[in-house]
């Protein structure tokens, strides 16, 4: 969170019994917590601060048009790395002026520095003449390749199929697509040097697929099904994909239908390989069983989910706590259960933005925690089993299960953890950052 000075006047002088004045001492300005959105409007000359000291990491940097939606591409330098330097995969798409100018991204980021490792090197450094080069190796370093693609990126997921990294595209010219991005990754992980970009031509996707006849958002893998995907899009319907032997693949001939609405977002059970749950424009959560024919296959309808469209969901990896959690237009964070579900109900409900939730995303390995962006321009982290030890730690306005605010983006449209960086966040708006709170 920010902390503003905030200015209070103290009467400075008294006089005692013996008619002497004396000079009180004045405490210095109390600092106090400023959270957007619940502390006052800035006054004429007060601006938020950046301050370092809340990240153990925090760089920024951008793609040549702004990023709607990106993916953490897993990689093989191992789970659980906490060590710096850090290097990790992004694949994105881009929103472009003209339809001809998109491209898919594969982003290498590499040589991250912690804060707290920058830290210590400067202190240790005694000799000036090196000073410009140690800052310069303390740079991040951004190796990406760009795929041409005609039209606006709404959104990507990746998944690993067999040996090929495969990158699965809804866009703005209404179709889904699948493009293998294992050449890309391959060129961009081999990349040496200052930052650079390099453009892989010649580059068709192994897939399209134009049914939904209008474009969408709505896109999973399976994390249990190899080669499984659902899409759902503006024409309220849901698509389900099947990759067959010899790399083929196929499309369910009867899609989902119920929505009465746009289709914002569909997750699969991180449990059940059947099981699929959507979320809508017509403020309704409903739960499918994919075994079931598609006429009869909703399950549960929890109508009224939010007061507004209902735009994103995440559902928890964790098999001890696999909730659902659910973001809509009018601001609130809600959690359910699936009991909750078909009881209509949720099990907690948080408010703190103040304009609709732009994406939700569970902690890969801490099930009590889970991220949130708004088009307040924020990105809240919450622990949901975290209370206020005591009144004197409430702060009015705040819920204790808020942890942390990110701020000083515009237009957050998509925020993701990072799967083998724990604690490592990644935020996409007109430019991309990537930073882990000092207490996460």
């Amino acid at each position: 969170m920010s902390d503003v000075d905030m200015k209070e006047d103290y009467d400075m002088n008294y006089e005692d019994g013996d008619g002497q004045e004396e000079v009180e001492e004045v405490p210095e300005a109390k600092k106090k917590v400023y959270v957007p959105g619940v502390s006052r409007a800035l006054q004429e000359g007060e601006e938020l601060e950046f301050d370092p000291e809340a990240y153990k990491l925090f760089h920024t940097f951008n793609t040549n048009w702004p990023c709607l939606s990106f993916d953490v591409v897993r990689d093989n330098l191992g789970d659980a790395r906490d060590k710096w330097p850090m290097e990790m995969y992004i694949a994105s798409g881009t929103q472009a002026e003209k339809p001809k100018l998109n491209e898919i991204f594969v982003l290498g980021v590499k040589n991250l520095i912690g804060n707290d490792a920058k830290d210590d090197d400067a202190s240790s450094s005694d000799d000036s003449d090196d000073e410009g080069e140690e800052k310069e190796d303390k740079q991040a370093i951004l190796h990406s390749v760009s795929i041409p693609h005609f039209g606006d990126v709404n959104r990507t997921k990746t998944a690993r199929l067999g040996d090929a990294n495969v990158l699965a595209v809804w866009n703005g010219q209404g179709k889904v697509q699948l493009w293998n991005i294992t050449e890309a990754l391959n060129m961009a992980s081999q990349m040496t040097g200052k930052s650079d970009n390099k453009v892989l031509k010649d580059q068709k996707p192994l897939f399209s697929f134009s049914g939904h006849n209008n474009q969408g958002y709505a896109l999973a893998w399976n994390p249990q099904e190899l080669g499984q995907l659902a899409s759902g899009g503006q024409d309220r319907s849901i698509f389900n994909y099947h990759m067959q032997e010899g790399g083929s693949w196929v499309v369910d001939s009867k899609p989902l239908r119920g929505h009465t609405n746009f289709v914002e977002d569909v997750q699969w059970s991180p449990a059940d390989k059947s099981i699929l749950i959507s979320c809508s424009g017509d403020q309704t959560v409903r739960l499918w069983d994919t075994r079931i024919p598609a006429k009869d296959a909703c399950i549960c309808v929890v109508e009224n989910a939010h007061d507004d469209d209902v735009n994103v969901l995440s559902w928890n990896p964790s098999p001890m706590n696999p909730f659902i959690l659910t973001g809509g237009d009018d601001a609130a964070l809600k959690i359910w259960s699936l009991p909750s579900l078909r009881a209509g109900q949720p099990v907690a409900v948080f408010k703190h933005h103040t304009k609709p939730i732009t994406s939700v995303e569970w902690h890969p390995s801490d099930d009590t925690t889970f991220m949130a962006s708004s088009e307040d321009d924020q990105v809240s982290i919450w622990d949901v089993a975290m209370e206020a030890d005591s009144a004197a730690d409430e702060i009015d306005g705040v819920p204790s299960q808020l942890l942390f605010l990110h701020c000083g983006q515009s237009e957050v449209k998509e925020v993701h953890w990072h799967p083998q960086c724990p604690g490592v966040a990644i935020s996409t708006a007109f430019d991309f950052n990537i930073f882990k709170p000092i207490n996460c």
